[in-house]
């Protein structure tokens, strides 16, 4: 089950010379996957829908955050400060601060590897000068617990699992990883080894108190990652120890009795080769099954790879919401009896009004999913990529400086709002974690675009982007591609330059593109066009050879399992990867979201709306309006309702709440005519 004899032997430093590709995942050397990440910036959006959210990012996002962080609101950057003794003061901040300041480094250096800003690059020096005075000689590295905190006083490492130590080693151990394959530079880097060889030396072999030790288990992709740019295997061999430890012991010893640290709560009731779903906080969860498959993508094990898909297929097919979103609610019970807060409960349990859907298990959704994308080379994960991407983006306002935690699908004025769930999007919260994490992502999009296969290349996402890199076999390859998806579904992907010989070209189609078209320089390709699987068209091209894909964007009515109570009897609007909803502000004064129904026959045309500002379609249909007169608990059904007709639009998912306060739902339940 486990092959460590086969990584104990070998510790070699190949820095920038490992591997071919360099990519935000370096997987070219990764023996067990099939589709290869390409390198970081090979792909630049162009124009269109990515490319404006990344305008955004470089202009608002990141330069608004980075004030954030290291002002008097986020204060971050001061807790590096105290540790390193540059000022005065207590830790202030969650015990993961230290990790969204990581990540908001991460998302700088995407920005920096497209538009190479000096300006960036030596504020980040900066910023990592600091972080390396406040690392511990030993390596040790997490403010929280280095420096007094304002309520909780000085604090033991290691003492608590809830200090998040684990889960700021990993975002280190990423961000460096990234910032070197950009930037060529070992600063970060250095901070990076150090620290990681301190965890090596700390867990290897691993004391009977510490062998429980991990919350948010971010450090098992942050070591699959230094393992991959430094070849050495002790990193890779701690990272599959982490995994294997998980669900060896006993649900509730002391420190730990608390029921937000143990069992499933934390994935430690079973042992993950055993597991047979999904459970407990849908962060740590999905964090863990993404650094479970970069360690099979180095080592093989079927055992571990078969685990994964089981997970994948009980997010997916059981308890994924119909926006990509995860964490059914914030409190709650596992199916074993275990209680869990922000994340999965029993599989069908779809609560949409206090439904959890934290962004950062969204966006970890997404992270699992690219992982299996290449592992397995199947379309269907970059589907969930893509639907994750589009409709997590309601965790940020359409100006780039307002930021959701929650992502209900539901929402009426007397909401009772709990500590992370806000009535609009607000300027700063306090457990900071998701808003870098969306900007990382924004920030890296194109660099999920495209994988390279054995022979090919593969077009996982679509828009308007130029993508310029070297194929496994190290020939180059330059395509262009032209498109006003998702608003539009005509795509158009001309080869700017490639090698001589035969090669494929892999094409997602995602399963809902019932009906999708592929030509050849305006012929039908000839090939077979499947909704859900990679078209692929092999041939020996040429410069200026234009492959066109049509696919319908059809408006579409979803109804979920019959097993989803809370969706019986409800449909939700659906266009290409893009979720809509209905919001109050496209209703009457004083009408309720729970007033409107949908008709089953409702024609949805598009349209667009100057409110808001990306160019977003929207679609507009009549709907009915009924007093359901919620004040009463139970009333008799009236014989013959009295609806009243309302020609209105529906918005996507993602740009709700930019126009004041407002009543959403993504479902609304159905009139059949």
């Amino acid at each position: 089950m486990k092959i460590l004899s086969l990584i104990l032997c070998g510790i070699s430093m190949v820095g920038l010379a490992h591997g071919q590709q360099r990519g935000i995942i370096d997987n070219a050397d990764s023996p067990y996957v099939k589709l290869k990440s390409v390198n970081i910036g090979d792909c630049q959006w162009t124009d269109g829908f990515w490319a404006d959210k990344f305008k955004l990012c470089e202009e608002v996002m990141v330069p608004h955050m980075g004030d954030i962080l290291t002002g008097d609101v986020g204060f971050a950057l001061d807790n590096f400060k105290i540790a390193a003794g540059m000022k005065e003061g207590k830790h202030q901040g969650m015990n993961w601060h230290d990790g969204d300041f990581y990540k908001w480094i991460e998302a700088s250096m995407y920005v920096y590897a497209i538009n190479k800003d000096p300006a960036l690059l030596k504020q980040a020096d900066e910023y990592i000068a600091i972080i390396g005075k406040a690392q511990c000689d030993d390596g040790y590295l997490s403010t929280q617990v280095q420096i007094p905190q304002a309520k909780k006083g000085k604090q033991e490492r290691w003492a608590n699992r809830q200090l998040h130590e684990m889960y700021n080693s990993g975002h280190l151990l990423t961000s460096a990883c990234i910032h070197r394959r950009i930037t060529g530079q070992d600063n970060f880097f250095n901070i990076a080894v150090k620290h990681a060889d301190f965890l090596c030396e700390t867990f290897m072999p691993c004391p009977e108190d510490l062998k429980r030790f991990g919350f948010n288990q971010t450090q098992i992709m942050g070591l699959a990652e230094m393992y991959r740019e430094t070849g050495n295997k002790k990193y890779l061999k701690l990272a599959e120890e982490f995994i294997n430890r998980r669900g060896q012991s006993t649900v509730a010893p002391a420190p730990y009795a608390n029921y937000k640290h143990i069992g499933d709560m934390v994935q430690e009731r079973t042992p993950l080769r055993k597991a047979n779903e999904a459970a407990g906080h849908a962060v740590l969860a999905l964090y863990y099954y993404a650094g479970a498959a970069d360690v099979y993508a180095e080592t093989g094990e079927q055992a571990l790879i078969k685990a994964l898909d089981r997970m994948w297929d009980s997010v997916v097919n059981h308890k994924m919401y119909i926006t990509g979103a995860c964490g059914q609610t914030h409190h709650g019970v596992s199916p074993k009896g275990d209680m869990i807060h922000e994340g999965f409960i029993k599989d069908y349990m779809m609560p949409n009004s206090t439904a959890y859907n934290e962004t950062c298990a969204n966006i970890c959704n997404g992270m699992f999913s690219y992982r299996l994308l290449g592992i397995h080379g199947e379309s269907k994960y970059a589907d969930i990529v893509e639907l994750v991407l589009y409709n997590t983006l309601s965790g940020i306002s359409q100006d780039g400086t307002h930021y959701f935690y929650t992502n209900p699908l539901r929402r009426t004025f007397d909401k009772k709002m709990g500590i992370t769930d806000y009535a609009e999007r607000v300027a700063y919260i306090p457990c900071f974690c998701c808003p870098p994490n969306l900007v990382r992502t924004v920030a890296k999009a194109n660099n999920w675009a495209y994988s390279l296969a054995d022979n090919g290349v593969a077009v996982n996402l679509y828009g308007g982007n130029k993508l310029a890199t070297k194929m496994l076999d190290g020939s180059d390859i330059k395509l262009t591609q032209e498109t006003d998806y998702p608003w539009d579904g005509a795509v158009k992907i001309t080869v700017e330059g490639c090698k001589a010989a035969p090669f494929d070209l892999m094409l997602r189609i995602p399963a809902w593109a019932e009906g999708s078209t592929v030509k050849v320089n305006g012929k039908d390709a000839g090939i077979d066009v499947t909704a859900g699987v990679f078209a692929v068209v092999n041939r020996a091209w040429k410069a200026g050879d234009m492959v066109e894909l049509d696919i319908p964007m059809e408006a579409k009515l979803m109804v979920g399992n019959p097993k989803i109570e809370e969706t019986r009897n409800q449909a939700a609007v659906k266009r290409g990867p893009l979720v809509y909803c209905m919001e109050t502000p496209d209703l009457p004064e004083g009408t309720s979201i729970l007033d409107v129904y949908l008709p089953s026959d409702i024609k949805l045309t598009p349209a667009h709306d100057p409110a808001f500002t990306d160019g977003l379609t929207t679609l507009k249909g009549t709907v009915m309006l009924y007093d359901d007169q919620q004040g009463q608990m139970y009333r008799t059904l009236e014989k013959k309702p009295k609806f009243q007709k309302l020609k209105t639009q529906f918005v996507p998912y993602y740009a709700w709440s930019n126009r004041g306060m407002a009543e959403m739902s993504v479902w609304l339940p159905l009139i059949w005519e």
